[in-house]
């Protein structure tokens, strides 16, 4: 027996099966990793907490929320990147400006309908008139003319892309002429209206000569009144110019009434996805940016109305209170008329009103969704006539923009570009670009607590002081040059030393232009039901920011005046990966 077991085993290790052996070795072992690959997955799955994607976020939210342009300015507490920051600002219909040699041989390109006629080399012209007495013509093609040349030589800064006929001014001796400009150097896709006020002088034989030019937005006369039509619920198309792109106009009337629905019948027809409840609220503008358009990119893809609240709350960081404060409008952030003529929304309040007057008459449906994790594309097929997405109160799996996160986020693209910043605070923007003449370069200063904070930030203090200051910005700007320096620091007075140098400008010279006499807060007032509203901390660092981006040169705190990391020591290398 003994001799047969031993023959039995060093049979089993001949020559014949040691390949054998080997395979059943290998898949023992492949078997044992595999035990403990899935023993290790299931107690990282036990103990591991995910974090929340808005501070650790996707690469699609992170070439969203973040720029090289303002690279200084932290998206928490700044002004949030929208559809006009996308374009390029080097366009091909760009180039197609106005000289002052295009003045002097037509003018069919500067203005519609405009007629031909011809200008002397010295800027004045000779009107047709045979009287030198009475009112000036100003529809007279030859004064017109001249006041194109005039304009076009006083501002050598902007490109001129469009040219309004003149209109009468105040009285017999002016004139109010409107046109589209961009700035010769501007870094931002966008145009520019411009009406001002000329005074024309009138010499014994009839020769005119424009003897002064008002400020900007002074020619009031000039200005194109849009027709008071109601607005339409159905989208409608963007105005676009001929051969160009649909971009924003900064300086026309803003028209950004709450559209309605016509009648029953094309509300019955409607349908329409609304988002109720979630965590969003009170959150930083980019978190509400990137959530909202989440649902306006969901809305899209179903092809459906988006019905929006308009009515929006204020982080504590962007607010004189330090706390968290309700109803602020939309619109005195975003451009609410570009998005209701380029997407299909509506007002919260306005559906409601609509739907308990309806839904039981004409049977309207209701499909709830309160699960996160039901996708876009499971709805594809609903026929109801609203879908409510239902949030629940546990965050941040009750975010918004967890909708569109896993396999959605290669489905639903963000429609960035339907959201453009608030004309009205651009007008601001424009204006005081404008009183710098377009010619000026600018400063951002970062202090506040980051230069108190010698821990994370050891040399800020010291590197923007106005000592340091001075030192550096010897060798980046030329002296005597107008700089616009946007800064946190809250005594302008400490940058004092540098106006040895230079011409030195802050956001608060111009409070005139959002104060209780400007035309800001008239226009806020009303949409704000005739309450006043406060000029805040957001609409205070948008303003700066984009003002900031408009100067021909701009220094940045952490690239240009400090060696410290932007959000503290050792954080360089990981800021620019």
């Amino acid at each position: 027996m003994l001799g047969r077991s031993t023959l039995s085993r060093s049979g089993s290790f001949r020559p014949e099966n040691i390949g054998q052996n080997a395979l059943a070795m290998i898949g023992n072992l492949c078997f044992t990793f595999f035990v403990v690959g899935v023993l290790i997955f299931t107690i990282i799955a036990a103990t591991y907490e995910p974090e929340d994607p808005l501070f650790h976020p996707s690469t699609k939210i992170t070439s969203f929320l973040t720029s090289n342009s303002n690279a200084t300015f932290k998206s928490d507490d700044t002004v949030v990147r929208t559809g006009e920051d996308f374009m390029a600002s080097n366009q091909t219909a760009f180039s197609n400006f106005i000289n002052i040699t295009d003045v002097d041989t037509t003018s069919s390109i500067a203005s519609v309908n405009a007629d031909d006629g011809n200008v002397n080399p010295d800027g004045a012209a000779t009107t047709a008139s045979e009287t030198c007495e009475g009112p000036l013509d100003c529809r007279d093609p030859e004064l017109f003319h001249m006041l194109m040349k005039r304009v076009i030589e006083e501002f050598k800064d902007i490109h001129f892309y469009r040219f309004g006929k003149p209109v009468s001014g105040s009285n017999d001796s002016t004139c109010d002429m409107g046109w589209r400009f961009r700035p010769k150097e501007g870094k931002t896709a966008a145009f520019y209206k411009d009406y001002r006020r000329f005074v024309i002088a009138r010499s014994e034989n009839c020769t005119l000569s424009v003897v002064g030019i008002g400020d900007y937005h002074s020619g009031v006369n000039a200005r194109k009144k849009k027709k008071n039509q109601k607005p339409g619920f159905e989208k409608t198309p963007g105005k676009q110019e001929a051969g160009q792109p649909l971009l924003p106009v900064v300086g026309e009337t803003v028209n950004d009434a709450l559209p309605v629905v016509e009648s029953e019948n094309s509300f019955s027809r409607g349908k329409y996805l609304l988002y109720n409840g979630g965590g969003d609220r009170c959150k930083s503008m980019n978190h509400y940016l990137w959530s909202f358009l989440c649902a306006l990119g969901e809305a899209q893809y179903l092809n459906r109305t988006l019905v929006m609240d308009l009515s929006l709350c204020l982080n504590w960081m962007y607010s004189s209170s330090n706390q968290d404060e309700e109803a602020k409008d939309f619109r005195f952030y975003f451009d609410f008329e570009h998005l209701r003529e380029a997407a299909s929304v509506l007002d919260h309040s306005q559906f409601w009103d609509d739907w308990d007057k309806w839904h039981k008459k004409d049977r309207l449906s209701l499909h709830l969704v309160e699960d996160v994790r039901v996708t876009p594309m499971k709805l594809t097929s609903v026929k109801d006539t609203l879908i409510m997405r239902k949030f629940g109160s546990v965050e941040p799996d009750n975010y918004w923009y967890r909708v569109c996160e896993g396999e959605t986020e290669a489905v639903i693209q963000r429609p960035w570009h339907l959201i453009w910043k608030s004309r009205r605070l651009m007008d601001i923007v424009s204006t005081i670009a404008s009183k710098l003449n377009w010619d000026y370069d600018a400063v951002h200063i970062e202090r506040g607590d980051k230069a108190r904070n010698k821990e994370l930030w050891p040399n800020l203090a010291a590197d923007t002081s106005p000592n340091a200051l001075l030192s550096t910005l010897a060798n980046k700007l030329e002296e005597g040059r107008h700089v616009y320096i946007a800064t946190n620091e809250p005594d302008t007075s400490f940058f004092d030393p540098l106006k040895d140098k230079y011409t030195t400008h802050f956001l608060d010279e111009y409070k005139d232009l959002w104060d209780e006499n400007s035309e800001w807060y008239s226009e806020t007032k009303a949409l704000n039901k005739g309450v006043p509203v406060e000029f805040d901390g957001y609409m205070r660092i948008s303003v700066d920011t984009e003002v900031f981006l408009r100067g021909k040169k701009q220094i940045e705190t952490f690239n240009d005046l400090t060696n410290d990391c932007k959000d503290g020591v050792n954080t360089c290398s990981a800021a620019a990966s």
